[in-house]
């Protein structure tokens, strides 16, 4: 690695190629990470919004010469790196390294067209064999619009990758043309092998020095345990609060009776009757269970349920291993028809023997949805010694975010990503440090941390129209200019049909429109408000004078009822630990914290932050929350609030004028 002064000078270069101006938490950082990759040490930094973080980890990277990988949980930043900061980046630093770093961005194969489905068709859910998406969907309707003009980008694009596809396309359609990883032929075997875009990226990615991906990718080549990822030295996780429920998902595994039948249906011409006749049986057995399923945990599995699942797990291992063996000849290209229906299978399978085993670090659960009906789902207990054990081994691995100290320390985030207490040591416990950056923002300066202490406190049901008063007062004060981010949608849908009866002003609402129209609406007009839950939290960067108060309805702590989050909390508690605060309270933090980050985007922001939930101020755990928030000015005053909104409000109504 370069010397301290010549790191300087490469983020001197990188900051002033990309317009931007050099901040002492970035190089505080930068000089952190270049220190942790040169003696393969793992590192934890919270760097505050404002603060550079894309270039105070790139530089570093860029300058160390060996591979980097760098995973993101969202879309957005992986395209801000490729787009816009690597290629700047890039273009400053050749000349002071004296090379040309190369990048490329890996996703999911699925992500990617699949020239074979294209051009061959897609094996149809019924027993049709093969059926040509093209001819099947009417040209006039939204299908097979979107399917034709799939079709004519495939002749353009150079990358198949469907996030370049301008505007996108549904699920059902991209369905159409894309493969998982299960039931992709493979490119040796494939007729459009030497085409295939997912194999082209692949290949760059072998070649590049940043290889940048997301969480899930990232979790795939961990838990999988076949490579997806090119060997690299350096592993750098940005948006690292997300990277435990990303895992998670990942890990997660599920059977619907709907999918099950697909299985079937896939099957059935490939194996003798026999074997299809069990698969079937099968089938209608689940089927006829989940029907009754009712939603939460199951701390044992149901007898009727276990059988129910032995008797799937065993005709599909019997339809995996005749799907070999069994030629039809009425169905057309039958190596992608046998692929699609052993990984359908296959899934089945693995998933249905997960639960028959029963492992004391899984958590089994009934969900049940209005439009998709019931699922059985399966997940880790806790995924830290996974991530112990694939993570941080034979790399340098740096974790990032605006959010890793939960109550004060690093110590809560670390335990979830398999991590002792920082300065604990042991032969088998990855060694690693916390650097807190900082941000350069004046938070006490900028805004104002407002508690609601004077409200009932919110109850699991019914309405609270005290607090519904307290929010249309906040509104009416600040102008308008407010993000509310409310527990649940059905919350957020109260409040917004709520208060579009009361005030005079625009309320947009999650789920009305898509999430990036919404907030561009949002951040084109003053008067408007935009309410909604999860992605809002962590989603929208409006700065400037059209986000000015931000509310938070109830402190968002886990449902009771949520089957995983439970099943948490109860093994800390059994280990003799703090359950609520380890799971729920962590967690309720984690997003207070991301919430309360939407306020202050800009050096010239200013607002509040409202939370219209007495337990902040009141609780014994309200100062572990608040120690997690950016450090507002705070009050308990609703006149202090209401003065300070409206002042603001007339300060940016002048700057308009």
């Amino acid at each position: 690695m370069t010397a301290s002064s010549s790191l300087t000078d490469l983020l001197h270069a990188a900051v002033t190629a990309v317009g931007g101006s050099e901040r002492p938490g970035q190089v505080t950082m930068a000089e952190a990470i270049a220190e942790a990759i040169d003696g393969n040490a793992h590192l934890l930094v919270q760097a505050g919004t404002g603060t550079g973080k894309s270039l105070g980890y790139l530089v570093p990277a860029l300058a160390h010469g060996e591979r980097v990988v760098v995973a993101t949980a969202t879309l957005a930043l992986q395209r801000q790196l490729v787009e816009r900061d690597l290629p700047r980046t890039v273009d400053a630093l050749h000349p002071l390294l004296r090379r040309r770093p190369q990048f490329a961005m890996l996703k999911g194969r699925s992500n990617y067209l699949c020239l074979h489905r294209l051009h061959e068709g897609v094996p149809q859910e019924e027993e049709e064999g093969l059926f040509d998406p093209f001819e099947a969907a009417a040209p006039s309707s939204k299908l097979g619009k979107d399917l034709l003009r799939l079709r004519d980008w495939s002749d353009e694009t150079e990358t198949g990758d469907r996030d370049d596809l301008t505007p996108g396309v549904s699920d059902r359609a991209w369905s159409q043309v894309s493969v998982t990883s299960r039931e992709c032929l493979g490119a040796s075997k494939c007729a459009y092998g030497a085409e295939c875009f997912a194999e082209a990226a692949r290949e760059r990615a072998k070649l590049a020095d940043v290889v940048v991906t997301n969480h899930a990718l990232l979790a795939i080549d961990a838990i999988e345990g076949a490579p997806v990822l090119p060997s690299h030295e350096v592993l750098i996780v940005d948006e690292a609060h997300e990277l435990v429920s990303r895992v998670t998902g990942v890990a997660t595994g599920e059977l619907t009776p709907g999918q099950v039948n697909r299985a079937v249906r896939r099957a059935a011409k490939l194996v003798d009757e026999k074997a299809a006749d069990a698969l079937q049986t099968a089938a209608e057995s689940f089927e006829r269970l989940m029907e009754l399923a009712l939603p939460g945990r199951l701390e044992e599995i149901p007898e009727d349920l276990g059988y129910a699942l032995m008797a799937l797990r065993d005709a599909s291992r019997t339809v995996i291993s005749a799907i070999g063996d069994t030629r039809d000849r009425s169905v057309q290209d039958e190596d992608a028809v046998r692929k699609q229906a052993l990984a359908a299978v296959e899934s089945i399978h693995a998933v249905a023997e997960r639960i028959v085993e029963g492992s004391p670090y899984d958590v089994v659960w009934y969900e049940r949805h209005d439009r998709f009906g019931a699922s059985l789902r399966v997940a880790p207990l806790s995924v830290s010694g996974l991530l112990r054990e694939k993570l941080f081994n034979e790399r340098s691995v740096v974790l990032t975010s605006a959010t890793l100290k939960i109550g004060g320390d690093f110590n809560g985030v670390g335990a979830s990503l398999g991590l002792a207490p920082e300065g604990i040591e042991g032969d088998d416990l990855p060694q690693w440090k916390g650097v807190d950056v900082g941000s350069p923002f004046d938070y006490p300066k900028q805004g104002i941390l407002y508690v609601a202490k004077h409200l009932s406190q919110p109850g699991r049901e019914g309405s609270r129209s005290d607090m519904l008063d307290e929010l249309a007062e906040l509104m009416e004060a600040a102008g308008g200019r407010t993000l509310g981010l409310f527990s649940s949608m059905r919350a957020a849908k109260a409040a917004a049909e709520e208060l579009r009866g009361r005030l005079d002003l625009p309320i947009l609402l999650q789920g009305e429109e898509t999430l990036g129209e919404l907030i561009r609406t949002f951040a084109a007009d003053a008067r408007t408000c935009l309410f909604g839950t999860l992605s809002l939290w962590q989603g929208v960067d409006v700065p400037g004078v059209n986000c000015q108060l931000v509310v938070m309805d109830r402190v968002p702590f886990p449902r009771p009822d949520d089957p995983l989050m439970s099943a948490r909390q109860k093994a800390v508690e059994e280990a003799g630990g703090n359950g609520f605060m380890a799971v729920a309270a962590t967690h309720a933090a984690l997003l207070m914290a991301q919430g309360a980050g939407r306020l202050v985007r800009a050096s010239g922001d200013r607002g509040v932050v409202a939370v219209l939930d007495p337990r902040l101020a009141t609780a014994r755990y309200g100062s572990f929350l608040r120690a997690t928030m950016p450090d507002f000015w705070y009050t308990t005053d609703r006149n202090q609030a209401r003065r300070s909104l409206a002042a603001i409000d007339a300060a940016a109504k002048a700057d308009e004028k």
